[in-house]
C-alpha cells in the first residue's frame, strides 16, 4: 500500500495540465493585460463621465465654496470667507426648521398617497379590458405635463373660488367661494404633488406586476387562495423592490418642488410659511434676503440630509418588508 501511495504522489496532477504553481505564475503575468483591455472597452464611456462629473459635481463645488463666504449682496465687501458662520445662521435660522418640517410632511405625504393611488391603478390596467391602451395613455398624461403648467391648471380651473371645478362640485354642499390654497395651502399643494407623481408610481409599479411568475399565480389558484391573498403573500412581495425603487425616486423629485409652490402661491410660500419648503426658502435667501452665502449652505444641507433620510428610508422600508415576508 505504502508503494502505491508513493507511485500515486509522483504522479503529475493532471495529465497534461500545467501544475497550480504555473497557472498561478501565468495568472500574473496575464492580469496586467487583462486590466489593459477593461480600460480600453471603458474608454468609450469616459467623455460620458467626465460629462457627468462636470454638471453634477463642479457646481456643488462651486455651492461649497459660496457656503464659506460671507456674500450678500447689499452689504459691500461681505465676500470673503467666514469659516461655518453661514451654516451656523441657517440652522439657527427657525424659518429653516420650518421649511424642513414642511418639506417633510409634504414630501412623505405626496411620495405615500402617489404610491399608493399608483399601485391601485396599475393592478387596475394590469388586467384585460376593451380600450385599456387609452386608458393607459390618459393616466401616463399627467407626468407629462410640465410642473409649472400643472399649478396653473389647478391654480386657475380647480382651486378657484369663484369658477373653480372644485368649488362648483362641492357646492351642493354648502361650500361657496372658498379659498382653497389659502385656506387649506399644505393639502392643496399635495394634491398638485400626487397628480404629477402617481402616473410614475404607477408605471414602475406596473413593470413589476407584467414580471410576476405566472406559475406561482396559478399555483396559488390552485391551493385555494383569494385575491387578497394572493396579493399579500405573492404579489406585494414580488412588488417591494419596484415599491422601494419608486418611494426613493418619486421622494428624491419632490423634496425639490419648487414651480408648484411659486404659481399656486404667486410667490408668497402660502398662509404665512404654511408651504415654504426647503428649496423655497433657499430661493427667498438669495431673491428676497441676498445673502448668496446663506442660500449655498442652505443648498449643501439639504443635499447631505436627502442623501441620508433617502438611506435611512431604504433600509426601513427594508426591514418592513423582510419583516412581512417572515410573518407570512
Amino acid at each position: 500500500m505504502s508503494d502505491m501511495l508513493d507511485s500515486a504522489q509522483q504522479l503529475p496532477a493532471g495529465r497534461g495540465l500545467p501544475s497550480p504553481a504555473t497557472r498561478w505564475r501565468r495568472s500574473r503575468a496575464s492580469a496586467p493585460l487583462v486590466r489593459r483591455k477593461a480600460w480600453i472597452r471603458r474608454l468609450p464611456l469616459l467623455p460620458a463621465l467626465i460629462y457627468m462629473i462636470v454638471v453634477t459635481q463642479a457646481p456643488f463645488l462651486v455651492t461649497l465654496w459660496y457656503s464659506f463666504r460671507g456674500w450678500n449682496t447689499e452689504v459691500a465687501g461681505s465676500n470673503k470667507f467666514v469659516g461655518f458662520a453661514s451654516y451656523s445662521a441657517v440652522l439657527s435660522d427657525p424659518a429653516f426648521r420650518s421649511a424642513a418640517l414642511v418639506t417633510v410632511e409634504m414630501t412623505a405625504s405626496a411620495a405615500i398617497i402617489s404610491m399608493v393611488l399608483g399601485t391601485s391603478l396599475a393592478i387596475l390596467i394590469n388586467r384585460k379590458f376593451v380600450g385599456r391602451g387609452v386608458v393607459r395613455t390618459m393616466l401616463i398624461t399627467p407626468f407629462l405635463v410640465m410642473p409649472v403648467a400643472t399649478a396653473l391648471l389647478f391654480g386657475t380651473t380647480i382651486y378657484n373660488p369663484y369658477f373653480g371645478l372644485l368649488d362648483w362640485v362641492l357646492s351642493p354642499f354648502g361650500v361657496h367661494q372658498l379659498n382653497w390654497v389659502g385656506t387649506y395651502a399644505l393639502p392643496s399643494v399635495v394634491a398638485v404633488l400626487v397628480w404629477e407623481w402617481t402616473p410614475f408610481m404607477m408605471l414602475i409599479v406596473l413593470a413589476g406586476l407584467q414580471s410576476e411568475s405566472l406559475e406561482a399565480l396559478e399555483a396559488a389558484r390552485v391551493d385555494g387562495a383569494n385575491a387578497v391573498q394572493t396579493f399579500v403573500s405573492i404579489t406585494l412581495p414580488h412588488l417591494r423592490q419596484y415599491i422601494e425603487l419608486g418611494l426613493l425616486l418619486g421622494s428624491i423629485y419632490i423634496v425639490q418642488a419648487f414651480g408648484e409652490i411659486f404659481i399656486l402661491t404667486d410667490g408668497g410660500g402660502g398662509s404665512g410659511s404654511a408651504t415654504t419648503n426647503l428649496p423655497f426658502y433657499i430661493y427667498d435667501k438669495v431673491f428676497n434676503a441676498f445673502s448668496f452665502s446663506q442660500a449655498a449652505a442652505a443648498g449643501v444641507i439639504v443635499v447631505i440630509a436627502t442623501e441620508i433620510v433617502a438611506t435611512i428610508a431604504l433600509r426601513v422600508l427594508s426591514g418592513l418588508f423582510r419583516a412581512s415576508e417572515v410573518m407570512g
